[in-house]
């Protein structure tokens, strides 16, 4: 509750005005039998045309005033509510932002979209619940209860035997339910999953024909959802005809015993109207409170998700980094001794013992086998993970002491796998520098080959991306990103493979503008194409998560047997293809 009240607090007004004012509701009920059982006992009883007509205004009085409060009340609630999610919604997605590759990789995409989604509406569902049904709920309980004795004590004790069997079943339906909920919310999760990989992977599942494999798939999911839902709702749909039941036996057992008070002149009859109405708001209130303490089991099920989420132990951070004003300035990185695997119980490494020098303004070429460390070596510049041994340092300060913001700053990367995201092409570039002018993106377009080709577009730079780029080829692509980067200015830049989809006249375009845009900044260019690093200043072989050799092309050629392997298998493939 304490992790929760930072968000009740700012609309304090509202969490207390809203139950306030269904009170008034609560008055409204309790006292509207009461003026109906004096109309019968004494306006119709006495034909009294006056006495009716000036309790039935006080009646409508009445019910225009718990109007009137129920809409405020319920104003109060949803505004409450509906704020109270806005904000941990934004914790929580704050949180996910913070969250390493390793934090990420403990949750599903799916599941982090159903916490950030529906486990946060069942909660903010709970509260705005809570808030019209805290006080007007007891409050009828009470006051009918109160009422009911008031008129007739003999015959209220029917409430005090059926009251214990219906908190009784009550209960026994919220115990059941809960882990049926949480079953639920799991079964959710995976749906959520399935429908974002096919829509993310839909190109390859229309390639391969493997949509009724996926259909499936889904169906299977799907189904698990469903009879997950069916069982927790099972619950639900028992509660009511129970309800229904105890409530139907009450007003039968008050009729009966009530009508024989009034055929013998114990009991006026517009009392037992009263008393029958009093039962029935008896009833409700209970299956009132039925209802919250059943959707507070799912909603405590959903908090239970939400925690997990807002308690994860961030394991990459800049806490206790010493130098946190510090920038980087001249992009000289050093790798020491490093070591690094993706999982701690795991025995093989990723990489092993890897040292390496880089000054800065140099060109760095990485080339090895698929899954020898190429991408996972750059990745921990900017610290998207950290080393499980060794030291990396960057301008021979260690990237641990620089804070997060500043040494990604410093840092530009183009991805294997390229982003790009919804909105003009203009905007996508601006996330290399939000503040640049339109002639430096239209600069960094021409530096990366992709001015041409934007500007062949009917709305050029303005032209609007679908989600992923979808809407440009995979070369057009890979230029928009490497155009992001180079806006950035940064002192280090990262091209992982980032050339595959351009020709190598393009590409070669590409790696010259390098020499005039980013002169003083350091390159590390990873790539599978031999020719993509031969005119680097050095060429770094990796083999099994191990440096087994680095020096320009020529000395490699000489000395180092896997850089000569990958050489000779490349170039013959090259002649066979000619």
């Amino acid at each position: 509750m304490k992790r929760y009240w930072k968000y009740a607090r700012p609309y304090l007004y509202a969490f207390i005005l809203g139950p306030i004012l269904m009170i008034t509701e609560v008055v409204g009920e309790v006292v509207l039998p009461a003026l109906m059982a004096q109309i019968i006992n004494v306006g119709a009883a006495n034909r009294d045309v006056a006495y009716i007509l000036e309790m039935g205004g006080v009646m409508i009085l009445t019910a225009l005033v718990m109007m009137g409060g129920g809409i405020g009340g319920a104003w109060f609630a949803a505004r409450a509510s509906i704020s109270f999610g806005a904000d941990l919604r934004n914790d929580c997605f704050r949180q996910v932002q913070k969250f390493s590759f390793r934090n990420i990789d403990s949750f599903s995409t799916g599941s982090l979209v159903t916490r950030l989604t529906n486990d946060i509406t069942q909660v903010q569902n709970l509260i705005m619940m809570g808030l019209r049904m805290m006080l007007r709920a007891p409050g009828m309980l009470i006051g009918a209860i109160i009422m009911a004795v008031a008129m007739n004590p003999g015959l209220a004790r029917i409430f005090f035997v059926i009251l214990p069997v219906m908190v009784v079943t009550i209960a026994s339906i919220m115990l059941t339910a809960f882990p049926r909920f949480t079953l639920m919310q799991k079964k959710l999760d995976r749906v959520n999953s399935n429908i974002q990989e096919c829509l993310q992977n839909v190109r390859v599942i229309k390639s391969f024909v493997r949509g009724d494999h996926e259909e499936k798939r889904f169906l299977k999911s799907n189904e698990e959802l469903m009879e997950s839902s069916l069982r927790a709702f099972k619950v639900v749909i028992l509660q009511m005809p129970l309800v229904a039941l105890f409530m139907n036996l009450t007003t039968l057992a008050v009729v009966w015993l009530g009508g024989r008070e009034v055929l013998i002149g114990d009991m006026p009859v517009g009392n037992l109207t009263a008393f029958t109405t009093y039962i029935v708001q008896v009833l409700m209130s209970l299956m009132m409170l039925a209802m919250v303490f059943l959707q507070s089991s799912r909603a405590i099920a959903s908090a239970r998700r939400i925690n997990e989420v807002l308690d994860t132990r961030i394991d990459l951070t800049d806490e206790a980094a010493s130098q946190k004003e510090k920038l980087v300035e001249k992009g000289s990185i050093e790798f020491k001794n490093v070591s690094f695997r993706y999982y701690k119980d795991s025995r093989e490494k990723v990489l092993d013992d890897v040292t390496l020098r880089i000054e800065p303004g140099q060109t760095v070429g990485i080339i090895g086998s698929t899954g020898c460390g190429k991408t996972t070596l750059v990745s921990m510049i900017p610290r998207l993970y950290d080393a499980d041994e060794g030291q990396i340092l960057v301008d021979g300060t260690d990237v641990r002491e620089y804070s997060l913001k500043h040494l990604r700053e410093g840092v530009g990367m183009v991805l294997q796998k390229n982003v790009l995201f919804s909105g003009t092409v203009e905007d996508n570039l601006r996330w290399g520098d939000e503040n640049a002018s339109e002639e430096q993106v239209r600069s960094a377009a021409r530096a990366a080959q992709a001015d041409a080709f934007l500007n062949s577009f009917p709305e050029g730079y303005q032209t609007f991306l679908g989600q992923g780029g979808v809407n440009v080829s995979g070369g057009q692509k890979q230029r928009l990103c490497i155009a992001r980067a180079l806006l950035k200015k940064p002192k280090i830049l990262i091209l992982d493979d980032s050339t595959s989809a351009v020709d190598t006249a393009t590409e070669t375009k590409i790696r010259e503008s390098f020499s005039t845009t980013l002169k003083d900044t350091t390159k590390l260019i990873i790539a599978q194409r031999i020719t993509s690093v031969m005119e680097a200043d050095r060429i770094v072989v990796m083999d099994e998560g191990r440096i087994v050799g680095q020096g320009s092309h020529q000395e490699l050629m000489e000395s180092c047997s896997a850089y000569r392997e990958i050489y000779d298998s490349q170039m013959d493939r090259e002649v066979s293809a000619s």
